[in-house]
């Protein structure tokens, strides 16, 4: 197949580029759902596992950890043995070990299928990232990117309710079950449409990838496990805070200094994509905060059941897919920093309106500021995945893509460590802040209640329950104003991104006399 005329020619020419992109999708899908579908599954697993609340966590922990350990090898591995193959092995391995955590009969069992689902699912989001680069022409990038940011960014968006359906409906189990069709339609679609290509003889430098691993795997670990035991007041968090930092400080010094580095870090030269790995960075502390802190607070606060938590948060989802349609016409006829602004301002638009969240609302301000954090949220993730390899060198692409996600999922593990800690900590300030103004001989309190506080507990524990709701409720608009605050941080940078170069019109020959 040739380009089009007019357009630059794509850097691997495929026979059925659509065929390929939706396969691309169904197996970037399958794998970005997983990061969170099994979330509201997990009271449901510790109970048939037999589990402890505690314990049951693992089978997420495990899961981000060995994908985010898995991430960085991708370049490497997809040089050694070509992109079919990889692809073609990583679906089958993930949907393998779907099938194995379907069937787990015990924590032990589950956590090691995790950590198998992990590794293979590392693979697939950034080789996806890097296939739709390289099967469309430059002038196409953008319209491609929303294709692929509707999986990236839907995903996790429909993941709780898609989880909580299945639960509900059938069985934790169909959860991981679900994957199978999935799986085996992508992998048929990637056999048949996805072409080898030649392959590039790459030494693995292992000292380098240990280093890499023990760095970023000590801080998912770092990450997950700090509220749960006190953050620095335990010595499990102090010891992988010294295995990240040396990690990473050996991991730089090697590449620095190695002449044939796990990473190059010429990569790094390239300002776009220098910055683009900040900002994804940031965006992933804003999206997946939002996403971890609403469900808790709709369900435990509001009181909606699961069903209707899903509900309310949709549009949240229909809002980006909206976008993705409306930016990827776009990003090719206005300069990207323009929208990625735009995209930024309505997202910090929606997270002020989230901090005038109050107990007695109704689903209004839910759903209109879900479906416009949505909306721009696709404004900025798009043209930034189009700016971030826009002037980047095709060689480093894959090694670019896996960057670029693992960056990306760890600015996602900060942002919901943050926001869950300021959460625990701003709600034990606040009921001590607003219990200290409730005294029985305070005014207030004897005109509502005269001579009743004293004297009955049950008015005792009604008061306290309120005084708890209206502390949890202070406390997650607090980190909603947290998040704008990252948000609008996010804004100077965009003026470091360079706007990339429009393709010069196809020449037309002279007419002949």
């Amino acid at each position: 197949m040739s380009a089009a005329p007019g357009l630059s020619k794509p850097a691997l020419v495929v026979a059925h580029p659509g065929w390929l992109t939706a396969t691309i999708m169904l197996a970037t899908i399958m794998q970005v759902l997983d990061t969170t579908i099994a979330n509201v599954a997990l009271p449901h697993m510790a109970a048939s596992l037999g589990a402890a609340q505690d314990e049951i966590t693992w089978v997420l922990t495990s899961y981000i950890v060995a994908s985010a350990i898995a991430t960085p090898v991708t370049g490497w591995v997809t040089d050694r043995f070509g992109r079919q193959a990889v692809f073609a092995v990583a679906i089958a391995g993930f949907t393998s070990a779907s099938l194995a955590c379907g069937i787990a009969g015990s924590l032990p069992e589950m956590v090691i299928f995790r950590i198998i689902q992990g590794i293979f699912g590392a693979v697939l989001v950034p080789l996806a990232q890097a296939v739709i680069l390289d099967i469309n022409p430059r002038e196409k990038i953008g319209q491609a990117m929303a294709i692929y940011g509707a999986g990236i960014m839907v995903g996790p968006i429909i993941g709780p309710t898609l989880g909580g359906w299945l639960t509900e409906s059938f069985n934790w189990r169909f959860v991981f079950l679900i994957n199978l069709p999935v799986g085996l339609l992508a992998l048929t679609g990637v056999v048949v449409f996805l072409p080898k290509n030649a392959l590039k003889q790459r030494r693995f430098d292992f000292f380098g990838f240990a280093m890499l691993a023990m760095a970023v795997g000590a801080l998912q670990l770092l990450l997950d496990r700090g509220q749960t035991v006190d953050w620095f007041q335990s010595a499990e968090i102090w010891l992988y805070l010294g295995l990240s930092i040396t990690g990473f400080w050996v991991f730089m010094v090697h590449c620095w200094t190695a002449s044939d580095p796990f990473i190059d870090f010429k990569i790094f030269a390239d300002r776009n994509f220098s910055m683009g790995l900040i900002f994804i960075f940031i965006i992933g502390l804003t999206l997946f905060s939002g996403l971890a802190l609403l469900p808790p607070l709709l369900q435990n606060l509001l009181g909606y059941p699961v069903i209707t938590t899903g509900i309310v948060m949709a549009p949240r989802g229909v809002g980006t897919m909206l976008s993705m349609i409306v930016v990827g016409r776009l990003v090719s006829r206005f300069d990207p920093r323009l929208l990625i602004s735009f995209g930024l301002g309505m997202t910090a638009w929606s997270l002020w309106m989230m901090s005038g969240f109050d107990i007695s609302m109704d689903r209004q301000p839910i759903i209109i500021s879900g479906l416009i954090q949505g909306f721009g949220l696709g404004f900025v993730f798009v043209p930034l995945s189009t700016v971030t390899f826009a002037t980047l060198a095709s060689s480093f692409r894959g090694d670019a893509t896996s960057l670029f996600s693992l960056v990306r999922n760890v600015g996602s593990g900060v942002g919901i460590s943050i926001v869950t800690t300021v959460l625990a900590r701003m709600i034990s300030v606040n009921h001590e802040e607003l219990a200290s103004r409730l005294t029985a001989d305070a005014p207030q309190v004897a005109h509502l209640v005269p001579g009743l506080l004293s004297a009955n507990p049950v008015m005792v524990a009604r008061i306290d329950g309120l005084v708890s709701q209206q502390a949890a409720m202070i406390a997650y608009v607090d980190n909603f104003l947290l998040m704008l605050f990252f948000t609008i941080a996010a804004f100077p940078i965009v003026f470091f991104l360079r706007a990339p170069k429009r393709a010069a019109p196809a020449s037309v020959p002279p007419p002949e006399h």
